[in-house]
Order: structure tokens, then C-alpha cells, then sequence
């Protein structure tokens, strides 16, 4: 096996100890050992000290017996550098030095030194992961980039933010070479810099990078349901890392013995690290799954070696436009200062309307702009615009329509410099200066929608035009046909209902992560993580006989109160590995559909009220039931059967199916006020179907009140009518 200088590791690793040692000394001569410490909105502690020791760090004490077993980890400290052809030694210190790392970081607040400031966001709360949570197991992000230290110059920064972005990559950045950071870096770029562009700056200290590997174990106790624990259950969380977390270091600069440290850590976990330093390389395989140090590589090269060299799977389209493009550049914004022509918002009328048509009606490859195009009107002009897209395919079906139609906001909000918001009638779009100058037309909104739609469906799209009118006598001309149709298409899927299909859909995309959870999409019961309906599964199922969406024929009914059905109980049961035998589609206590962790929203059962409440996975404050939204995941998601406690998407709460068989919506007694301002006037549309005109009013939210005494209080003053239906266990 090559050899490492272990040594450097174990010094590093040494030193992290003995700092953070010192940072709890004098936190605790300051507050006591009761103070408490960890990371806001997270139910997991300090995530990788659990995932390390098994042991919850929720007080200083907790972090002192943490730290004990870090220094027990740790090698004795070698006074010479020392050849080891064995990473044993290091990979122990690496063990230990994340500790500390984790340590250091938790402790900052308590010292007066913020975690979060400028554009260093800090420690990742659960709410965050659980949000990204589909691109995670879309393969939207196929993989994640820890990039540690800082390049030569800013505009190699900036580069290399960009490849990896255009590869869809999560990039984390932290420490820094010589005072230099990456993120320091990118902001003079003026790049953007948050979770929605995948350029995530957590901290300047090399113990910041820490929240990464805190990243990966939430991964692990979130979607793959495992529990802390001893030497075994830390065995299974780096194994679970190692086999379906897809990250990999850049060292960039100078390596310190507390980088070699903290790679050494990620190694653990079966990260490699990819260097542009001269540093001794580990070429062999082990407990990475090809080399795990590779040294001496070309900035422009990192990406492409440390996706191989990881084993990531990366799939792009190669679209012909002169701007980068991908999920990662989704959520730039384009602001008012920088903006070439905008059209929609509040000030002109802008609309996307996809329509099938018969094979002879579609050219194929055309894309017309009819009116002016970007260099015919003054900077900052702002006009109408109709895009207007005509497929045809030998199997494309009509109600494929709207979900092609859907798919237009993220194409369209996929090349850098664009900013699309919004569907159908109510978009707003704009071109930067920055992609018009370096040659972006309208036009090439129809390029990009082109090869997306027949990349992205091309067992059901076979020929594409594209029509972009930027003329208001055309629009308008266009907008009647544009409307019927959105209004057709809602009344077709309101006719939609579970006894009118024989078959459902199963959705497995979440099993990447959650490998024993399924979750079974009916016409009236949505994806979990609010993604996919129906339509959506049968699309994808034509699409792809073969991938995650599978058409499960319903078979003779077992309970049609409760939704069973003997086709989907045996196919839970397959799919599962056997660990569920049945599936309730209408309860959430006799046998409830599994929760991966990307669920929307959680309900669960408000003892003493008669009946639940609907948390959403933003709200981060208490709730009746006396825990947070992070502390409910952590009993709801990992492929779990837990009756009383379901993750649903949020526009479940509409559909007449919704906990049928245990009293419906009117259980609802307390939501959050995102849910109910997101709802808005669906839900009092629905109340208003249910013969319960004022019952949206009888709902409490967080301005009510956040604890179960007056909730009952408040519920018999408003005489809500959960309380009249009785206990629901």
C-alpha cells in the first residue's frame, strides 16, 4: 500500500484536541457544565459527534466525556515525521479531530465569535437537508464537493465554482491557504452564494468544514432511518456514507497538519481527497472506494478527476447556448441593477403554454421569435412574452401535457443569467446584462427548451417548435387558447379519483438514501416530498419502464375505510425488503405510509384534542406536542412505520382522501401559517365542501399559541369539532 505521512495527522489531530479542550475549559468556568450547546433547528445534537460516539452532546458535560473519547482515539503524538504504509493511526486521529472540530464550532457562540456572518452561513439545519433532499435523490445533485483552503487568484475561484456547479455538485467551502479563502474569493466575483445555487460558504476556520461531514451523517439518521449507537452502528453510518453519499475534499493550497487531520476524518467516511499541492498520495483502494489521496492536479481538471476518482455519476445536456447551465444556477437571482429586458412580473403579460400536436403539425428544431429580440430595444425594457412550445410524439397523451408545461420553469431557470419565477400565467422572467453580453437571445429560451424537452422525455417526445412572441397584439392573440386549456387540464385531474384508476404508482427515487422506504402515489394522495402526482408517475413511467416510478395494479380490495388493496400490500412488501407487510392509503395510524426524510410537511396526532396538527419543514419553533419539526422527523423519516406520525406534501390536506378513515381535515386543529397562507383559499374552499364554512378561522397557528394547554382552551372557545369526535387512539 502507499504510504502517507501519518504523522502530520496525528500532530493536527493532537492539536485540534487540545484546542478544543481549551475552548471547553473556558466555557465552562464561564456558564457551569449545565450550559447548553449545539446547533440551532437540528434534533440530532452535534451530528457528527453522534454519528462518531453514539453519545447526544446537549450540555457541556455531554461535550466533555465527547472530547474524552476523542483523546482516547488519538495515537501518541510522534516527535518526527514517520512513514506509515498503513492509514490506521491517521484515520483514528481523523476520527478525533472531527470531534474536536465539531466541538470548536459548537462553542463559538459561547465565545463570542458568531459562526454565521458576511456570507458565511454556519452550521446547516435540518430543515435545509430535508429541502434538498429530492435534488438529492433526483440526482438533481448528484454529489457533493468539500473544497478546503483557496486558489491562487479570484478568477480560478470562480472557475472552479462553476465547473463544479455545471456538473450539479453541492460545493461546501471552508478553511483558508495563507488568510485567503474560496468564499472570500467568489464574492469579489460577485457570484451568488446560498443552498439554491449549490455554493454553500460555511466558515473561514478549517474546523468549519466539520458542518460537511455533519452534512453526510444527517444523510445517514434522516433518509436512511440509522440509529447511533456503538462501534457497530458507527460502522453502519460510514459504510451508509461511503456506498450512497457521493463527496470527495479539494485540499486547495497549502495542507497544515490540520488539514491532513480533517482529510484523514473524511477518509473515515469514504471521502477522497483530490490536491492541487504536492502531497503523498494514497493510490490504492480500501476504505475509499478507488484511491483515497490524489495530489498534483490542474485546477481545470479537479472536478473531472474527483468525479472519477469518487465514482459520481454525472449526467448533463450539452445545449447550445453561450451561458453556463444547470440545477445549480436555479436559484440566482438576476437583480434590479442588473437586469437587460425583463418580461412578466407586474408590468406586462407573460404566459407559457406547451401543446401536443399530431406528427405532421410539428416541425422539428424550430424556434421563432415573432416581435423584437434583445439587441431591438433599449437596456431595461420590459415586454410581454408568450412562450409557446407544440410536441409531438407517437406516445405522447394530452394529459402529459401540464407536466411537460411544469418542467418549463426549471429549464428555463437553468442557464446562468435568467431568472424564471412562476407558471403558466403568472411568470416573471429576466436576462442579466452579463448573459446578453456574452451573446444570450430570446431565442435561446427556446434552445434550452428544445433539448431539455426531448433530452429530459424522450420516450414521449419525439419533435419540438418553439414560438417566443415578444408583441402585445400576439400574446393576447394566444392568451384565450393558453387559458382554456389550464382550466380543461384542472378539471380533468378534479375528476381524477382513486376508485376511477386501477392502477397506482410507486415511487422509488427516495430509496437511494431510504432503502427499505416506498411510497405509493395515488390520483388523490401526492408524493410525500410534494414533487410527484399521479400523472407525474405515469409519465415517468413511460419515460422509463425501468426507473423509480412503477405502475402497482391496486388487486382486490382488503379494507376500502383504511385504502388496502392486495396488489399494493404485496408490492410494499417487495419493495421494502420485507420490512412492512401492509400500507394504509387513508390512515395515519392503522399501518401509515413510510416517510423517507424529504417530506414536505409532518401531521401527527395532538393528544387530548381529538385531533392533529400539520407542521411544515420551515417552521422552527415548538409545536403543541412539545417538539420541534427536526425532533418529529427524527421519529417520522428513514423508511419508518409510525403510527400517528406521517410526512405528507402539503396539498394532501386538500384531497378528500386525506386521513379518511380517521375523521378527515376537520382533525385538523393546529398548522403553521405558512401552511395556511399556501393553502390560502383552497383550503377554505375545501372547508366550505365539508359543510364547515367558518372552520378554516377555528385553526390555530403559531400566533395563537405553541403549547397544548391553551390549545384546548382555545378549541373549546371556538367550539372546534375535533373535540367532538372523540380521541382518535
Amino acid at each position: 500500500m502507499s504510504k502517507i505521512i501519518a504523522s502530520a495527522a496525528i500532530r493536527g489531530g493532537h492539536a485540534c484536541v487540545r484546542r478544543a479542550e481549551t475552548a471547553l475549559a473556558e466555557c465552562v468556568d464561564r456558564y457551569g457544565w449545565d450550559k447548553d450547546v449545539g446547533f440551532p433547528s437540528t434534533a440530532y445534537a452535534l451530528p457528527v459527534i453522534l454519528a462518531l460516539t453514539g453519545k447526544r452532546v446537549e450540555r457541556l458535560g455531554d461535550l466533555e466525556e465527547a472530547l474524552g473519547t476523542a483523546r482516547s482515539w488519538l495515537p501518541a503524538e510522534p516527535t518526527e515525521r514517520l512513514w506509515l504504509p498503513y492509514l490506521g493511526g491517521a484515520l483514528d486521529a481523523g476520527a478525533a479531530t472531527l470531534v474536536a472540530q465539531e466541538a470548536i464550532e459548537a462553542l463559538k457562540p459561547l465565545r463570542g465569535i458568531p459562526s454565521a456572518f458576511d456570507y458565511w452561513l454556519g452550521p446547516t439545519a435540518d430543515g435545509i437537508l430535508r429541502e434538498q433532499g429530492i435534488k438529492l435523490v433526483d440526482g438533481r445533485m448528484p454529489g457533493f464537493a468539500a473544497c478546503v483552503g483557496a486558489l491562487p487568484d479570484d478568477e480560478t475561484a470562480e472557475q472552479l465554482a462553476r465547473d463544479l456547479q455545471e456538473r450539479n455538485l453541492l460545493v461546501f467551502m471552508g478553511s483558508n491557504a495563507g488568510g485567503e479563502t474560496m468564499a472570500a474569493q467568489l464574492n469579489r466575483r460577485g457570484v451568488e452564494m446560498n443552498w439554491e445555487t449549490f455554493l454553500v460558504p460555511y466558515g473561514p476556520d478549517t474546523s468549519s468544514i466539520v458542518h460537511a461531514l455533519g452534512f453526510a451523517c444527517r444523510a445517514a439518521f434522516t433518509f436512511g432511518g440509522l440509529k447511533p449507537g456503538g462501534i457497530k452502528e458507527t460502522r453502519e453510518i460510514l459504510l451508509y456514507n461511503q456506498r450512497r453519499v457521493f463527496a470527495f475534499v479539494l485540499a486547495l493550497g497549502e495542507v497544515d497538519d490540520e488539514k491532513y487531520a480533517t482529510a484523514a476524518g473524511a477518509i473515515n467516511f469514504g471521502f477522497p481527497v483530490i490536491a492541487d499541492t504536492d502531497i503523498p498520495e494514497i493510490l490504492p483502494s480500501g476504505i475509499c472506494t478507488y484511491e483515497h489521496v490524489v495530489a498534483n492536479v490542474a485546477h481545470r481538471d479537479m472536478p473531472a478527476r474527483a468525479v472519477e476518482v469518487r465514482g459520481v455519476k454525472i449526467h448533463t445536456v450539452d445545449i447550445p447556448i453561450p451561458v453556463r447551465h444547470g440545477p445549480a444556477f436555479e436559484g440566482e437571482r438576476v437583480r434590479k441593477e442588473e437586469v437587460a429586458i425583463e418580461f412578466g412580473g407586474k408590468h406586462t403579460r407573460c404566459f407559457e403554454y406547451l401543446a401536443s400536436r399530431p406528427m405532421d403539425q410539428v416541425q422539428d428544431e424550430l424556434i421563432r421569435v415573432v416581435g423584437p429580440e434583445i439587441g431591438d430595444v433599449p437596456e431595461t425594457a420590459r415586454l410581454p412574452l408568450a412562450i409557446f412550445v407544440e410536441v409531438a410524439g407517437r406516445k405522447m397523451q394530452p394529459e402529459f401535457e401540464s407536466i411537460l408545461e411544469r418542467h418549463i420553469h426549471s429549464f428555463l431557470s437553468e442557464p446562468m443569467g435568467v431568472m424564471h419565477l412562476g407558471q403558466r400565467d403568472t411568470v416573471w422572467l429576466r436576462i442579466s446584462k452579463k448573459a446578453r453580453d456574452a451573446g444570450f437571445r430570446i431565442g435561446h429560451l427556446g434552445t434550452v427548451l428544445l433539448h431539455k424537452l426531448r433530452n429530459d422525455f424522450p420516450a414521449i417526445v419525439d419533435k419540438v417548435q418553439v414560438t417566443l412572441f415578444t408583441q402585445s397584439a400576439d400574446v393576447e392573440a394566444l392568451y384565450p387558447a393558453a387559458a382554456a386549456a389550464y382550466q380543461s387540464r384542472d378539471e380533468r385531474m378534479g375528476a381524477l379519483t382513486d376508485e376511477r384508476v386501477e392502477v397506482f404508482y410507486s415511487c422509488a427515487l427516495c430509496q437511494s438514501y431510504a432503502p427499505n422506504h416506498v411510497c405509493i402515489i395515488t390520483p388523490e394522495r401526492l408524493g410525500l416530498c410534494g414533487a410527484y402526482n399521479w400523472l407525474d408517475g405515469k409519465a415517468a413511467y413511460e419515460i422509463n419502464p425501468h426507473g423509480g416510478n412503477l405502475p402497482v395494479r391496486k388487486g382486490d380490495s382488503v379494507d376500502p375505510v383504511l385504502g388496502q388493496w392486495k396488489g399494493i400490500n404485496d408490492f410494499i412488501r417487495n419493495a421494502s425488503n420485507g420490512s412492512f407487510e401492509r400500507f394504509s392509503a387513508y390512515s395515519m395510524i392503522n399501518d401509515p405510509m413510510t416517510s423517507c426524510g424529504c417530506f414536505e410537511c409532518i401531521a401527527c396526532i395532538l393528544p387530548g384534542t381529538g385531533g392533529i396538527m400539520i407542521v411544515d419543514r420551515e417552521y422552527s419553533g415548538q409545536t403543541p406536542v412539545g417538539m420541534t419539526f427536526s425532533s418529529l422527523a427524527e421519529m417520522t423519516g428513514g423508511g419508518q412505520q409510525t403510527p400517528g406520525f406521517i410526512g405528507i406534501g402539503t396539498l394532501y390536506a386538500l384531497s378528500r382522501k386525506f386521513i379518511s378513515a380517521d375523521g378527515g381535515l376537520s382533525r385538523l386543529v393546529w398548522t403553521t401559517t405558512r401552511i395556511k397562507q399556501r393553502l390560502g383559499d383552497k383550503l377554505r374552499q375545501r372547508c366550505e365542501e365539508l359543510g364547515r364554512p367558518g372552520f378554516y378561522d377555528k385553526v390555530a397557528d403559531e400566533t395563537v399559541c405553541t403549547e397544548l394547554e391553551p390549545l384546548i382552551e382555545y378549541l373549546a372557545a371556538v367550539e372546534h369539532p375535533a373535540l367532538e369526535m372523540g380521541e382518535m387512539v
